[in-house]
């Protein structure tokens, strides 16, 4: 019997040790063992690591230079440190990350074309300049961003490293505008715009994700599945002090376009604009807050308990 045992547990051991290996793999190399998030739940999108390349060396263009962009484009838009810039959808949808610098200091620009989210952070983490790039994995369908310094692996929506010597730390959120062309050279005539000049051979008069953003299919898996609207409903996110709301612009067009709300303790002004499809958020002050578009089934995905703004 002992003889039995033997080799069937020394069976079982090697077979352990290869699973964790091409489960290793199966994640591009990543360690996840010490996840924040539910291991089973951070998936493999396709792409290998860096699959889907960074944009490390951004090139930019006057506004009068942008002849590609028509005024019904998408764009990212950052009022930053006294620098404007705007990073067209057609490219993010290719590169995900732009790795920049505004005024000297590292800003991480970051869009999932799966969620729909455009989201900007500080790239210094603990004083040091940190490079970031696309680990090829999604959690809750959402990017997960690595930075190249500690391989940590970082969820785009929650803004925190869910994995890695980083685990738990948060990087600091910088606003985004995610509006048309035609409103942010409006908005800022001495803007640049990021060049297609990206070091990368990509067609960006095509999108890689056709009809994604009108169909009610959602490509991966996620935790939480809402249905009360539209799964890619547009929608504005804000969470202040561990508090979320969110605003689905199907009932802000409903509403007044700028009104003042509460979230928590906080009160805060909301402006929308429907001719444009985007939306602001500004404390008491007229200080604008970090806030994220998104996909509805993503919001919720990351943040069931969320109070959802309802026009009565």
């Amino acid at each position: 019997m002992r003889g039995f045992i033997f080799p069937t547990l020394w069976s079982l051991f090697v077979c352990t040790v290869w699973v964790a290996e091409v489960h290793s793999e199966a994640l591009n190399g990543f360690n996840i063992d010490d996840s924040l998030v539910p291991i089973n739940e951070i998936m493999q999108g396709g792409p290998p690591r860096d699959g889907i390349p960074s944009i490390d060396n951004p090139r930019f263009l006057s506004l009068d230079q942008a002849d590609f962009l028509e005024d019904e484009d998408r764009i990212l838009g950052i009022n930053h440190a006294g620098i404007q810039r705007a990073y067209p959808i057609r490219i993010l949808n290719y590169h995900e990350i732009v790795n920049d610098r505004f005024a000297g200091r590292s800003v991480i620009v970051s869009f999932c074309p799966l969620c729909g989210t455009g989201m900007a952070f500080s790239g210094e983490i603990d004083g040091q300049s940190v490079e970031f790039g696309v680990s090829g994995l999604l959690y809750n369908s959402d990017l997960l961003m690595y930075d190249r310094d500690t391989e940590s692996l970082w969820s785009q929506i929650e803004g925190r490293a869910v994995a890695g010597l980083l685990k738990g730390k948060e990087l600091e959120s910088i606003p985004v505008l995610h509006t048309t062309w035609a409103d942010w050279r409006s908005r800022y005539p001495d803007s640049k715009v990021l060049s297609m000049e990206t070091g990368h051979r990509r067609n960006y008069d095509k999108t890689p994700y056709p009809d994604y953003q009108t169909s009610r299919y959602v490509y991966f898996p996620v935790s939480t599945m809402d249905r009360r609207y539209h799964p890619k409903e547009p929608v504005l996110g804000v969470e202040l002090n561990g508090v979320s709301k969110v605003y689905p612009f199907i009932e802000l067009r409903k509403g007044n376009a700028s009104f003042t709300d509460t979230i928590g303790d906080e009160q805060i002004r909301i402006h929308y604009q429907d001719d444009h499809k985007t939306a602001q958020v500004f404390d008491n002050e007229g200080k604008e807050l970090a806030s994220v578009i998104a996909f509805w089934f993503a919001w919720m995905a990351f943040h069931p308990e969320s109070e959802v703004y309802q026009v009565k």
